[in-house]
C-alpha cells in the first residue's frame, strides 16, 4: 500500500503547490491563498469532489456563487460559501425554478424512490431506534418537541408591560425585516411570528382578562372571547391551507387522438334568458376535441320551447326532465342517466369555455388513474356588486380571487380541491361510484367532492382560467347566493362532517373544516361590530385589563396577522377588504347558518339570477337596513364615549379612547357596507371585455384598414385605427377577425368616433357568424390567461386608507339618497363634509400635466 500512497501524496502536494502559486499570481494574499489550499485539501478528503455531481456543480459555480471568484480567493471565503449555500437552501431567488442540486442527483434520487419496494418502505417505517434512520427520526422528534416547548414558554410566560413592549417590538422588527425578502422561508417566518403573537394574545385573554365578579362583564367578555377564538382558529387553518400552493401546470395528452375518451359537456339552465346561454353553447361547439368524441347537452329545467328549438338549430342534445326535485343536482343526475361518456365536463349556463379547456385539463386524467375531478377557476368578465357599486372593477381583486387564486391552489397541495359546480371535469366511473351529484345539501358541488375524497380518489386544480361568466348583477342576488353557500356548507358540516368518518387524510379534513367554518363568520363579525358598545353604553368590561395592556397585546396580534396575510395573499386579497366583505354578509348569513347547525334539513335551493339590469342608481334600503341599525348603535356609542370623556371617571379615559377608536373603525367599515348597497346604474345587457387583438375593417368601397380591437361584447366592438378620419359615424363596415388560420367577417355599423377610437355596433348576424364571433373572442385560448396577474401586490397602509375612504364615501352617498324631506338637509351636510375634506392635504396627481388644458377621453 505504501508504494501506491507515496506517489499519490506527492502528486497531490505538487497540485496544491501549483494551485497556491496560481492564487498568488491572481493577486490573492498569502493567508488567503494558504487558507484556500488548506480548505480544498480538507474538502477533497471529506467529499468526492471528482464525482459527476460535484463536477456539475463546479461548472455552474458562477451562477450559484456570483460574488465569489475561485481563481482569486479572499479571507473569509469559507464562511461566505457556507452562508450562500444556506441561503440557497432556505430561499430561492425570485423566479428560480431549477433545484440547486444537479440533474444527475435528482434523476438518481427519483429512480431510487421509484425502485423502492413495499418491503423497503415498511422496513424504513419500523426502523429500530438504534439504526441511523431511527436516530435521525428521534432527533427530528426531539427538535420538534424542543421547539414546541420554547413556543409554549414564549406564549405563556407572564410579562410586565415594559417587557411585553420590548417583546412585541423585537417581533415587529423581525417581521418588518423579512417581509420583503424573496422565497418561501420569509413567508413561513412571518407566519410563525404571527402565530406566536396571536397565541400569546389568546392565552392572555383566557387567563387574565375575564371579570368573574361582574356577571354582565363576564357575559359580554365571554361572547367576545368566543368570537376571537373562532377568528384565531380560522386564522390558523387559513395559514395551513395556503402554506404551500401547488401551482399545478397542465400536462400533455400522452395518448393518440384515436384513444382519447368520449366526453359529455353538460350546460344546466333553469330560468336564465337565451341570450345568456347562447355564447356558452356556441363556445362549446368550438372546443378542441374530436367531434365524434364530444357530446354537448343543454339541460333545460325550465322546459322551454325556445330552448328546445335553439338546441336543434345548434346541433346539441336537449334534455328536459319531467320532474324538478333537487334543483341543479337533480337536473345533472337525470342527464347522467342518459349520457354514456367516460368523463363529464360541467359549465354553468353563463360560463363561456375557451377552445383549449379539454386540452389543458385532460392530460392529468391520463397521468393519474385515481384522479376523479379537476377544477379550473371561476372567472367573471362582468363586475360583481362590490366592484361595480364601489367603482373598483379592475383595480382591486374581487371577492372570489382569494379562493380561486390561492386557497384552491393550497387545497391542491393537500389533495383537497373542491368541486365548484362549473368549469370542471369529472371521471364518470368515480361519479357513479358515489351515486352521482350529491342531493342532500344545497351545495351539491362541495359535497360531491367530499364523497369522492372519502373513497380515496384524488383531485386537481389548474389555476388557469379556461372559462368566464357573468357575476351577480345586484347586491341582493349576491347576498342570496352567499346565503345558499353558507347554509349548504354548514349542512355538510352537520350531515357529513369532514372531521369525522372514514376515508379522509388529516390534511383533507383540515381544509374542508376551514372552508365550512369560514361561513360561520356571521355572528362573530356582528360581535366585533358591537363589542365596544358594551363598555361605552353598559359599562361592562369586555376585556378586564388596563388600556395600555390591551393595546400591547391586541394591536400586535392584529398587525402581525395583517402583515402575514398581506405577504401570503397580497395578489388575491388586499388588506382590510375582508372586513367590508364579511360585514356586508354577516347579518344575512348569521341566521341561516345557525338554523342549519340545529336543523340541517331546513332550507331550499335558490337560483342566482344572471344577465339582469339596474335601470337607475339607488340605495337598496331593504338590504342596507341592518347596516343602518348598526351605524345608529355605534353612533350612540360615540355620543356616550364623548360624554364619558367629559364627565366620566378620569382613570377610565384611556379605555374610553381605545373603545372610541374601535367604534370609529367599525363605523367606517359599516360605511363601506352602505357604499356597496348603493346600486350603481347598469344598463348594458352585454358586458364589454378589454383586450388587444389585431383585426381589420373594410369599407363599402373595398378599402381595408388594419386596426386593434380594444374591447368587445356580444353586441359591439371597440377598435383603434392607425389613422384618423377614415370612418364616419353611421357608416356600414365589415369587421375581419382571425380564428386560427381562418378569417371571419362580421357586419357592423360605426356608432361612435373619437379620433382613432371607433365604437362599432354588430349588425344582425347569422347563426354561423354568431358562432364564429364567440369563438374569435370569448373562446380564444389566451383571453383570460393573464387576468389573474393584472393586480399589483398589496400595500397594507394604502389598503387601509382605501377602506377608510370608502366608508367616508358611503356615508356621503347615504346622505345624497335620503328621501324627502331630508334631501335639503343631506345636501347641506354633504357640502359641509366636502368643505371639511378640502382641508385634507393630497399628493400631486402624477398623471396631470404641469401646464396646458386637461383632457378627457370617452371610451367607445
Amino acid at each position: 500500500m505504501n508504494w501506491l500512497m507515496g506517489p499519490l501524496l506527492s502528486q497531490g502536494l505538487r497540485a496544491l503547490g501549483l494551485r497556491y502559486r496560481g492564487y498568488r499570481s491572481q493577486g490573492s494574499s498569502v493567508p488567503a491563498a494558504g487558507l484556500c489550499c488548506a480548505g480544498l485539501l480538507l474538502a477533497w478528503s471529506l467529499f468526492r469532489l471528482e464525482s459527476p455531481g460535484w463536477q456539475a456543480l463546479r461548472t455552474r459555480h458562477g451562477y450559484w456563487f456570483p460574488h465569489l471568484a475561485p481563481e482569486r480567493p479572499r479571507s473569509g471565503d469559507g464562511l461566505r460559501y457556507l452562508l450562500q449555500a444556506g441561503w440557497l437552501l432556505l430561499t430561492r431567488p425570485a423566479g428560480q425554478r431549477q433545484p440547486i442540486w444537479p440533474a444527475r442527483w435528482r434523476d438518481a434520487g427519483s429512480r431510487r424512490r421509484r425502485s423502492a419496494s413495499v418491503a423497503d418502505r415498511q422496513e424504513s417505517e419500523t426502523a429500530s431506534p438504534s439504526s441511523p434512520r431511527g436516530l435521525r427520526r428521534i432527533g427530528r422528534m426531539l427538535m420538534v418537541l424542543v421547539s414546541v416547548l420554547l413556543a409554549l414558554l414564549c406564549i405563556s410566560q407572564p410579562f410586565d408591560l415594559q417587557t411585553q413592549l420590548v417583546f412585541v417590538m423585537v417581533l415587529w422588527a423581525m417581521a418588518m425585516a423579512v417581509r420583503r425578502l424573496p422565497g418561501r422561508f420569509a413567508a413561513l417566518l412571518m407566519i410563525m411570528l404571527s402565530l406566536l403573537v396571536s397565541c400569546r394574545y389568546l392565552w392572555w385573554r383566557y387567563t387574565s382578562t375575564l371579570n368573574w365578579d361582574d356577571p354582565l362583564s363576564l357575559l359580554f367578555g365571554l361572547l367576545l372571547l368566543a368570537a376571537e377564538t373562532y377568528a384565531w382558529l380560522v386564522l390558523v387553518l387559513g395559514y395551513f391551507q395556503s402554506l404551500w400552493p401547488l401551482h399545478r401546470q397542465p400536462t400533455p395528452l400522452t395518448a393518440a387522438p384515436a384513444d382519447w375518451p368520449v366526453i359529455d359537456i353538460m350546460v344546466p339552465t333553469y330560468n336564465e334568458p337565451l341570450s345568456v346561454v347562447k355564447p356558452t353553447i356556441y363556445a362549446a361547439l368550438g372546443i378542441d376535441w374530436p367531434k365524434d368524441k364530444l357530446n354537448i347537452y343543454l339541460l333545460d329545467d325550465g322546459d322551454r320551447a325556445t330552448f328546445r328549438e335553439f338546441a336543434a338549430e345548434a346541433g346539441v342534445r336537449y334534455i328536459a326532465r319531467p320532474t324538478h326535485e333537487h334543483a341543479k343536482a337533480g337536473n345533472l343526475n337525470y342527464a347522467l342517466r342518459q349520457a354514456e361518456g367516460e368523463f363529464v365536463a360541467i359549465f354553468d349556463c353563463d360560463h363561456v369555455p375557451t377552445r383549449t379547456f379539454l386540452q389543458l385539463t385532460m392530460g392529468w386524467f391520463f397521468k393519474d388513474k385515481k384522479l376523479a375531478m379537476l377544477q379550473t377557476p371561476h372567472h367573471f368578465f362582468s363586475p360583481d356588486p362590490f366592484e361595480r357599486n364601489l367603482g373598483r372593477f379592475g383595480q382591486t381583486p374581487n371577492e372570489g380571487s382569494l379562493f380561486y387564486g390561492l386557497l384552491q391552489d393550497g387545497n391542491d397541495m393537500w389533495d383537497a380541491t373542491f368541486f365548484c359546480g362549473s368549469c370542471a371535469v369529472i371521471r364518470r366511473s368515480a361519479l357513479d361510484e358515489v351515486g352521482g351529484i350529491a342531493v342532500e345539501t344545497v351545495t351539491e358541488d362541495a359535497h360531491t367532492s367530499l364523497r369522492l375524497h372519502r373513497l380515496g380518489y384524488t383531485s386537481a386544480y389548474i389555476r388557469i382560467p379556461q372559462a368566464a361568466g357573468l357575476a351577480t348583477e345586484s347586491l341582493s342576488a349576491h347576498i342570496g347566493q352567499r346565503i345558499r353557500w353558507a347554509r349548504g356548507m354548514v349542512q355538510i358540516f352537520r350531515l357529513d362532517n369532514p372531521l369525522l368518518g372514514k376515508g379522509l387524510k388529516l390534511t383533507q379534513r383540515l381544509c374542508y373544516a376551514n372552508a365550512m367554518l369560514h361561513f360561520l363568520s356571521g355572528i362573530p363579525r356582528l360581535i366585533f361590530l358591537t363589542a365596544p358598545l358594551a363598555f361605552l353604553l353598559l359599562h361592562a368590561y369586555i376585556i378586564y385589563a388596563p388600556a395600555l395592556a390591551i393595546a400591547l397585546y391586541m394591536l400586535p396580534h392584529m398587525i402581525h396577522a395583517n402583515l402575514a396575510n398581506s405577504r401570503i395573499q397580497g395578489k388575491y386579497r388586499y388588506s382590510f377588504w375582508s372586513e367590508v366583505y364579511e360585514s356586508v354578509l354577516a347579518w344575512y348569513i348569521a341566521r341561516p347558518t345557525t338554523v342549519a347547525l340545529f336543523n340541517p334539513h331546513k332550507g331550499t335551493f335558490n337560483v342566482t339570477g344572471k344577465g339582469g339590469l339596474v335601470e337607475q342608481a339607488h340605495v337598496d334600503w331593504e338590504i342596507s337596513r341592518p347596516y343602518l341599525v348598526l351605524v345608529l348603535l355605534n353612533l350612540c356609542g360615540l355620543i356616550a364615549g364623548g360624554w364619558r370623556l367629559a364627565y366620566g371617571d378620569a382613570d377610565e379615559i384611556p379605555t374610553v379612547i381605545l373603545s372610541l377608536g374601535w367604534v370609529l373603525f367599525n363605523m367606517l367599515i359599516l360605511g363601506g357596507a352602505i357604499a356597496v348597497a348603493v346600486e350603481a346604474r347598469q344598463v348594458r345587457q352585454a358586458h364589454r371585455v378589454d383586450i388587444a387583438l389585431p383585426a381589420a375593417v373594410k369599407r363599402a368601397d373595398g378599402h381595408l384598414f388594419p386596426c386593434t380591437v380594444r374591447d368587445y361584447s356580444d353586441g359591439g366592438v371597440g377598435i383603434e385605427l392607425r389613422q384618423d378620419g377614415v370612418l364616419q359615424e353611421g357608416e356600414p363596415i365589415t369587421l375581419l377577425l382571425k380564428q386560427g388560420q381562418r378569417e371571419c367577417t362580421f357586419p357592423a355599423t360605426v356608432r361612435r368616433r373619437v379620433g382613432t377610437r371607433i365604437g362599432l355596433q354588430l349588425s344582425t348576424m347569422t347563426r354561423e357568424q354568431h358562432i364564429a364571433f364567440i369563438q374569435c373572442t370569448f373562446a380564444r385560448a389566451d383571453t383570460w390567461a393573464r387576468w389573474q396577474d393584472e393586480f399589483a401586490r398589496d400595500k397594507p397602509m394604502a389598503s387601509l386608507s382605501d377602506v377608510l375612504a370608502l366608508g367616508w364615501n358611503g356615508f356621503q352617498s347615504l346622505l345624497d339618497y335620503l328621501p324627502s324631506p331630508l334631501t335639503r338637509l343631506s345636501a347641506g351636510v354633504s357640502r359641509l363634509l366636502a368643505w371639511l375634506a378640502s382641508f385634507i392635504p393630497r399628493n400631486p396627481d402624477q398623471d396631470m400635466p404641469l401646464s396646458g388644458p386637461s383632457r378627457t377621453f370617452a371610451q367607445p
